[in-house]
């Protein structure tokens, strides 16, 4: 008896490594309204600033996903808007050797964390040349917006198969 164990067949290992490329990025749409110019330039209190985030993925070809991440940022003052600003941001990305049950968090995590500082730049840059103070976003946990969603999804799932109450 050998103690030898059997080799397994021989395997590419660029097949199995799981890969991540960025292909190209660009802006997909971009808005900057800032409707009550010159009077919304001029000094008055801060304005209040609403943020909100999405993000999608859907496959452009084989192992090909576009991921878009959307940024819409509205500033009021006293119920008047400063600016609105609304960007469409987007990459495409070839992914590889990643399994199906992982390939939803690369895609809404991982390439849009890529994503964001470009994204970022340009908000900053448009906030700027609207006439305003550069507006730096902060990092965003794409993590717990993945999770959130899941958990949104989860929640909706569950409501939409319960029975109607009383019909039991």
């Amino acid at each position: 008896m050998s103690d030898e164990t059997p080799t397994p067949p021989a395997q590419d290992p660029a097949a199995q490594a799981p890969q991540l490329r960025m292909l190209t990025q660009y802006t997909k749409d971009l808005s900057f309204e800032n409707p009550n110019a010159p009077a919304s330039l001029q000094n008055g209190p801060t304005p209040a600033i609403e943020l909100e985030i999405g993000v999608g993925a859907h496959s452009a070809q084989e192992n090909i996903y576009e991921v878009s991440l959307s940024i819409s940022v509205k500033a009021a003052r006293e119920d008047k808007t400063v600016f609105l600003l609304e960007l469409v941001y987007c990459g495409l990305f070839a992914v590889e050797g990643v399994p199906e049950e992982s390939l939803g968090a690369i895609l809404h995590i991982e390439c849009t964390r890529l994503l964001f500082p470009y994204a970022r730049r340009i908000i900053s840059d448009l906030t700027q040349d609207g006439g305003f103070p550069a507006l730096p976003l902060e990092p965003i946990d794409f993590a717990a917006v993945y999770r959130a969603g899941l958990e949104q999804q989860a929640a909706q799932d569950a409501s939409a198969g319960d029975p109607p109450a009383g019909n039991a």
